[in-house]
């Protein structure tokens, strides 16, 4: 199951929470507004001596979530194996079912018992065998309820449970868009299965990127660790201006960099879930790229300043207006988009049919476009550019040492025969990659064998002299690199910058 394990390099912890007192709430739900939510008293600038006072007033509203959850696993480690008979079948190698449990946190925002965590804290998403059976939120005083899931949302990660009770601690959610770098910060949560753990420290970073579409944290020093998952992030006035939810570790324990989904970002999420319905978020059907620097050198523009286009959907808000494969998007409305401020957040937060102006920049010259804004399907239906999809074979017939050598590549023209065995439609157009030298920057950016080459810098290519032919007017140009739109077996496309430097012939 997904609660928090560490992967490769993040821990996943955490959702998010809204914004209430002293600001201008975005989207503050009920239970925000009712008198006798817990506050505490503001201290004096700087450091306060002790966290104590202010932690006996929040740490009540702050819970331990545990699931319980049935397993199916292999009685017979060996089964299959030659050794299954030596070491005994175990149900004759059939799978068993066990009953496994997992730690998170959480924290009440309403006296009549509604609970915010982590959707993956009460979820079995990454165990297909697993079924979660029953939750159950145990308070500070050790008084256990049982749950029921009011509603949650997969793509940020955020749930609301729903406890039975009246007059129950409650905490209010804060304007985490007036945190700062270098603010103290303090962390209440069920580390390691530990009850009621508070660590303090300060805010490292805001607007940290994450590895999803829609991730924007906060970055925290303050320890937070396995089982920290769902619960608060407090100001020092008490309100919630984030909810743990990952760290980056390359152990699992915590080296000091821990990450938050900021309040501002879950807010209306979390109302929406409340009321029972699902998260609708604004969709152009556009596959796109980060301009990374050798991309945007390629296209002679500047680095960090808006997303390359790889791919129109036919028929979706972009296609209808007017948007190009190769174009580069700098701005929504007046938000520009940036590393910070990616181009998918920024349309997800768009209200679906909506309208709103795009600028762009297409063969160098900027243009501004109104795209009536869709409605974003499941996460799983929507594909994108896979460099490690399968392919299949092709003919080694016709090779043709091209120019593009600079490139450090083999190509030969497409034919539909060629096409079917790469697994392209035969009315495709361009060079089919036969082989890359190991040593050139085209293999290290993965271009390999039964790659489809369709353009270079946007231009069509049909034969290893195009290619050669556009690699000179680069170098000409005083460009490093060029840039190939690349298709693969499945119809999976995208754009790679190469290197025009690294490569002799």
């Amino acid at each position: 199951m997904r609660y928090t394990y560490a992967i490769t390099s993040a821990l996943l912890l955490g959702g998010a929470a809204a914004t209430l007192a002293m600001q201008s709430p975005v989207g503050a739900q009920t239970a925000q507004n009712e008198p006798g939510a817990i506050q505490a008293q503001a201290p004096a600038a700087g450091a306060p001596m002790s966290f104590a006072d202010m932690v006996a007033r929040l740490q009540p509203a702050v819970v331990n979530i545990s699931t319980t959850q049935r397993v199916q696993v292999n009685a017979n480690p060996f089964a299959g194996t030659p050794f299954a008979d030596l070491f005994g079948g175990g149900q004759g190698g059939r799978p068993v079912t066990r009953e496994a449990q997992s730690l998170g946190s959480g924290f009440i925002i309403s006296a009549d018992g509604y609970v915010v965590t982590n959707n993956h804290v009460i979820s079995a998403e990454g165990n297909r065998n697993a079924a979660v059976e029953s939750i159950t939120v145990t308070l500070n005083d050790r008084k256990e309820y049982t749950a029921r899931v009011v509603g949650r949302d997969p793509a940020s990660d955020l749930a609301v449970l729903k406890i039975d009770g009246t007059n129950l601690p409650f905490v209010r959610f804060g304007d985490s868009t007036q945190s700062r770098v270098g603010d103290w910060v303090v962390a209440i949560g069920n580390p390691f299965g530990l009850g009621g753990s508070v660590t303090a420290g300060i805010i490292s970073a805001v607007n940290r990127v994450g590895a999803g579409n829609y991730d924007k944290f906060i970055q925290t020093d303050a320890s937070i660790n396995r089982g920290n998952s769902g619960g608060p992030l407090f100001d020092l006035r008490g309100n919630v201006i984030g909810i743990n939810s990952q760290i980056l570790s390359p152990t699992g324990g915590n080296v000091g960099i821990g990450f938050a989904i900021p309040a501002e970002q879950a807010s209306p999420i979390v109302q929406t879930l409340m009321k029972g319905q699902s998260v609708q978020r604004g969709y152009l059907g556009i596959g796109i790229q980060p301009l990374t620097p050798d991309i945007a050198d390629a296209m002679g523009l500047p680095k960090d300043r808006g997303e390359l286009i790889q791919r129109v959907e036919p028929g979706e808000a972009a296609d209808k207006a007017g948007i190009r494969q190769g174009d580069v998007i700098v701005k929504v409305g007046s938000k520009d988009v940036t590393p910070e401020q990616n181009l998918s957040s920024l349309i997800a937060a768009v209200k679906p049919g909506e309208r709103v102006q795009l600028e762009l920049i297409r063969d160098g010259k900027r243009q501004t476009l109104t795209a009536t804004v869709g409605t974003r399907p499941p996460e799983d239906q929507i594909a994108g550019f896979d460099p490690d999809a399968e392919q299949g074979g092709m003919p080694d017939e016709g090779a043709q040492q091209d120019g593009s050598a600079s490139l450090g590549l083999n190509v030969t023209p497409l034919t539909p025969q060629i096409a079917r065995s790469i697994g392209v439609p035969v009315e495709a157009k361009g060079v089919v990659v036969v082989s890359a030298d190991p040593s050139s920057d085209a293999a290290s950016k993965g271009l390999r064998r039964g790659d489809l080459i369709v353009t270079v810098n946007r231009t069509p290519v049909a034969s290893a002299a195009d290619i050669t032919r556009i690699v000179n007017e680069a170098k000409s140009a005083g460009r490093n690199n060029v840039l190939l739109y690349v298709q693969r077996r499945g119809g999976v496309t995208g754009y790679i910058a190469v290197n025009i430097g690294r490569w002799s012939g």
